[in-house]
């Protein structure tokens, strides 16, 4: 049995807060009513939506509570933000959409079907080796039918910020609208979307010690937007659908407290990063720290081991009672090497060998120095049976 328990994958959910589930709970069943009924019951549910709502609108810096649609998640919110400007943008002839190599499969798997659809025409902008998108390239491909510019706001792999204001400065000069999916970024760095100037953001609650199945759409006021879901006339008749209550009130809630705490949580969580990757880097040799070391998230670190594969390490530490990542969780049961890596020109060999460590306030110093004590040992026994690492004369090739 593990000597203790360490939860490193925090980018793929987190753990729900125990001030969160409490807000919860009361509208599972006490106040169990239909938003949309007319009676005590059902208005009592919408008043607490509507309440939330309002503190959703203040936390991004929206400006209206029209702008706050409530979803199932991420991949949703993100679907319908690129179909909807898709639509709309065609009753005007334009098709064509800009995104880049690095964003989340709900965004990429998304376009490459609508493109083979032949429902959009696609260009992805590239990223430097830090994966930051290159955003004078960005601009070059800017077209008349351009209908939409979709770009993360942080990379779930990596963490790296991306230039949102940047490009959305270049956006309005052309007038075309941006997403940015936000769904790591939300509750970690300050966001406020009037600021950025973005017109469509994607957000998961279960990111930010939220419960799954609730996600968030902000839609400014005057995007060219087309309805995706029919039925009723829920969510400002922009998603139809009975409201989840209990989620939207963990959603709100784990959002307050998250925002509440921005930066003491950044402030932690960077100098355990900061101690993760400094104690690994000295102890093992032959590893490197993917992505920009500085404009990213505060709780990330993506570290690539040569000489070995992710999936080994990935299960000696689990064994050891220590949970990371090799990427993405929506990619997991694929052997291909990250597609956010590769785009970045690490070679497919070495982002086998990448390993991502995301934390949370949960974690503490003795967790991050057990994690280093099993990560030095888990990899020199990995080492040890690789016949490229006895070739490189113990690792000292290239």
């Amino acid at each position: 049995m593990a000597e203790r328990t360490v939860y490193l994958d925090n980018s793929a959910t987190t753990r729900l807060k125990g001030e969160v589930l409490d807000a919860m709970m009361p509208y599972f069943s006490g106040k169990f009513g239909n938003p949309s009924s007319l009676h005590t019951a059902g208005q009592d549910a919408r008043k607490a939506i509507e309440s939330t709502r309002e503190k959703v609108v203040g936390f991004i810096g929206a400006s209206s509570n029209r702008e706050v649609i409530f979803t199932s998640g991420g991949t949703e919110s993100d679907n319908i933000a690129i179909k909807a400007s898709l639509e709309a943008g065609r009753k005007k002839n334009k098709k064509h959409i800009i995104s880049s190599p690095i964003e989340h499969h709900a965004i990429i798997k998304t376009l490459q079907a609508l493109k083979k659809a032949g429902g959009c025409e696609l260009d992805l902008v590239p990223v430097n080796e830090k994966g930051i998108v290159k955003v004078k390239e960005l601009e070059k491909l800017i077209r008349e039918d351009t209908c939409l510019i979709t770009i993360m706001l942080a990379n779930n792999e990596i963490g790296t910020i991306q230039p949102i204001k940047e490009i959305c400065e270049i956006a309005a000069k052309h007038k075309i609208p941006v997403h940015t999916d936000a769904v790591q970024a939300l509750g970690k760095i300050p966001i406020n979307v009037e600021e950025l100037g973005i017109s469509m953001l994607s957000a998961s609650a279960h990111k930010f010690h939220g419960p799954k199945g609730i996600g968030l759409l902000y839609v400014k006021l005057g995007t060219p937007f087309t309805k995706q879901q029919t039925g009723g006339h829920h969510e400002w008749n922009r998603r139809a659908g009975t409201e989840n209550v209990p989620g939207i009130i963990g959603f709100t809630k784990a959002l307050e407290l998250s925002v509440m705490h921005l930066d003491e949580n950044a402030k932690k969580m960077s100098a355990l990063r900061d101690r993760l990757e400094k104690g690994i880097l000295e102890k093992v040799p032959e590893t490197y720290v993917n992505g920009d070391t500085a404009k990213r998230l505060p709780n990330l670190s993506n570290i690539g081991f040569r000489y070995v594969e992710g999936e080994g390490i990935i299960l000696s530490l689990d064994a050891e009672g220590i949970s990371v990542a090799s990427g993405s969780a929506c990619t997991s049961e694929t052997l291909d090497p990250s597609h956010v890596l590769t785009a970045m020109g690490v070679s497919p060999e070495h982002a086998h060998g990448s390993i991502r460590f995301s934390l949370s306030t949960d974690i503490t110093e003795k967790d991050i120095d057990y994690t280093i004590s099993k990560v030095t040992a888990a990899i020199e026994r990995l080492r040890a049976m690789s016949p490229l690492y006895k070739q490189d004369a113990g690792g000292g090739g290239k």
